[in-house]
């Protein structure tokens, strides 16, 4: 990358901004000032007009209580933008809140987005299109477990093998790494999301009762789980009757929604089991040492790195602050672009059009 003293200066005074662009949240992190936006994807949009009204967690808020002229959405889906407009709306707000943390005016930011592996030449131009027409100055993109590799502190650079398993709203994304690349890899659109809907559909089955993704979020954090509890738990649920049309309310337990979630808690542990199947030897040996770090909201499901540890004999290990590890490790590479260049994929760096 040529050096251009211009765009030194520009970034000597630009607020650089790390996005982990999530199907389920959206964190941004600001150089020297770490994770200053933590919110939910969410938009509330007219219907007619698809101009947003509120965005992050005042737009879920309203999921279910708004109006008929008003609709609530999640602008990506599977990690990747389905809606173009409103995701470049997203984006500006969240831009212009991190600025909000500067005192004094800055140039227009260079943006690291956090892309799923494995997505499409369209699927990249398009979040690489929304970051600059929401006003970055440079965009880059990384692969999501990459970054979250960089913001859990694995030594990638180095000769030894590191493995990191991330676990989003929208994707599970796999990936083990040595000196800078990429061994094995792998991305799969079962993840969080997935795990809300299946506790859904067997409450639904079971119960014919139907309960919001809200809810079924709140009991898969609070009582779900992927490996025996020491302590089994249960906990009320309120939906509507399927049958009569009226409200009711059931128990569940731990033990249920441990069922309910299996096949796919056990579709994300092959995925891992696959990637581990392409690896070299002496990687594997490396990663026996090492473990496996998960990283992603929905690493922090009760006992996942336990049934991971038992399933595939390597120690599996939370990262520190699971959540933000994407965004923390987008912020890494933002310090200093030149030695991490070689990590970031797809599009060619650009700068936008205007001044």
């Amino acid at each position: 990358m040529a050096f251009s003293p211009f765009d030194w200066l520009l970034g000597y005074f630009s607020l650089d901004i790390g996005i982990d662009l999530g199907t389920a949240n959206t964190l941004v992190n600001v150089k020297g000032k770490g994770i200053v936006i933590q919110e939910p994807s969410w938009v509330a949009i007219h219907k007619r007009t698809r101009e947003p009204i509120a965005i992050g967690a005042a737009a879920k808020e309203m999921i279910g209580r708004t109006p008929a002229d008003i609709t609530t959405l999640r602008p990506l889906r599977d990690g990747v933008i389905s809606e173009f407009e409103i995701t470049q709306a997203m984006l500006e707000y969240f831009i212009a809140r991190a600025h909000q943390q500067s005192i004094v005016p800055v140039p227009r930011p260079r943006v690291v987005i956090g892309i799923p592996a494995g997505v499409t030449e369209v699927e990249k131009r398009a979040v690489y299109d929304a970051a600059m027409a929401a006003g970055a100055r440079q965009t880059y993109l990384i692969e999501e477990p990459v970054a979250a590799a960089l913001g859990a502190g694995l030594p990638i650079n180095e000769v030894g093998g590191s493995m990191i398993v991330d676990i989003g709203g929208g994707t599970s994304e796999v990936a083990i790494m040595t000196m800078g690349g990429v061994v094995s890899s792998r991305s799969l659109r079962v993840a969080g999301d997935e795990l809300d809907e299946d506790i859904i559909q067997y409450i639904r089955n079971k119960y014919n009762i139907l309960i919001g993704q809200s809810l079924a979020e709140e009991a898969k954090i609070t009582i779900g789980s992927a490996f025996p509890l020491p302590e089994e738990k249960t906990m009320t649920l309120r939906g509507r009757n399927l049958v009569t049309g009226l409200p009711d309310s059931i128990e569940v337990s731990s033990i249920e929604l441990r069922d309910a979630i299996s096949d796919s808690v056990q579709t994300i542990i092959d995925t891992v089991r696959d990637a581990l199947d392409e690896t070299p030897p002496e990687i594997l040996s490396d990663l026996m040492d090492n473990g496996v770090c998960l990283a992603g909201g929905g690493s922090l499901l009760q006992g996942l790195d336990k049934r991971l540890t038992e399933e595939l004999q390597i120690n599996a290990w939370l990262a520190e602050d699971p959540i933000s590890c994407v965004a923390r490790g987008a912020g890494v590479a933002l310090e200093d672009i030149d030695k991490w260049k070689g990590l970031f994929v797809g599009l060619e760096r650009k700068t936008a059009p205007r001044d």
